[in-house]
C-alpha cells in the first residue's frame, strides 16, 4: 500500500503526529510530507492519503485549505483518506467565548475529511484530534501513541 501523509504545522506538534502515523506502518511505502512540498499529481499514485492540520481559528490551515480546494472534482475516486488535527482540548479553552464557539464550529479534522470526501476519497474512519496542552504545544502524554494506533486500527479495519 502506497500511503501519503500531507501535513501542515506552525509549532511542530502536528509534524509529530504526522511523522508517528507514518512510522506505525512497518511494511508499506510511506512518505511523509509538508504540504507546501505536495505535487497534486502525486495523489494519482497512492493508495491512502492522510491529511493533518493544526486547528487555527476552528479550521484547518490556510495552506491545507488551499491544497484541499486545488485538487480537482473526483480525483480522489477510488483513494482511501483519513484526517486528523491538532487541537485544545475544551478544558485548556481559556475564555469562555472559546469554549462557546467550540460548541458552535468544528476543528481541523471534520473540515478536512468532509472535503477529501468531496473529492471522491473513502473515508476509512472518523477524523481525530490530537490534543495539545497550550497554543504552542507540547503535546499531551501518550497522544504520539494514540495517533499511530488511530492509524494502525484504521488500516486494518479496511483492509
Amino acid at each position: 500500500m502506497r500511503i501519503l501523509i500531507v501535513y501542515d504545522s506552525f509549532y511542530g506538534n502536528t509534524k509529530l503526529v504526522a511523522d508517528a502515523i507514518g512510522d506505525s506502518f512497518d511494511e508499506e511505502e510511506v512518505e511523509v510530507l509538508n504540504v507546501i512540498d505536495v505535487d497534486i499529481k502525486s495523489l494519482k499514485k497512492i493508495d491512502l492519503l492522510i491529511v493533518g492540520s493544526p486547528t487555527r481559528q476552528f479550521k484547518p490551515t490556510d495552506y491545507i485549505e488551499d491544497f484541499l480546494n486545488n485538487i480537482p472534482s473526483n480525483y480522489l475516486n477510488g483513494i482511501k483518506v483519513m484526517a486528523f488535527d491538532t487541537r485544545l482540548s475544551k478544558v485548556e479553552m481559556m475564555s469562555g467565548i472559546l469554549k462557546l464557539f467550540a460548541k458552535k464550529f468544528e476543528y481541523a479534522a471534520e473540515p478536512i475529511g468532509n472535503k477529501l470526501v468531496s473529492k471522491g476519497g473513502k473515508l476509512i474512519c472518523n477524523p481525530e484530534g490530537f490534543f495539545v496542552k497550550s497554543n504552542k504545544g507540547p503535546l499531551h502524554e501518550g497522544e504520539i501513541e494514540r495517533a499511530s494506533a488511530w492509524a494502525e486500527n484504521a488500516v486494518d479495519d479496511s483492509i
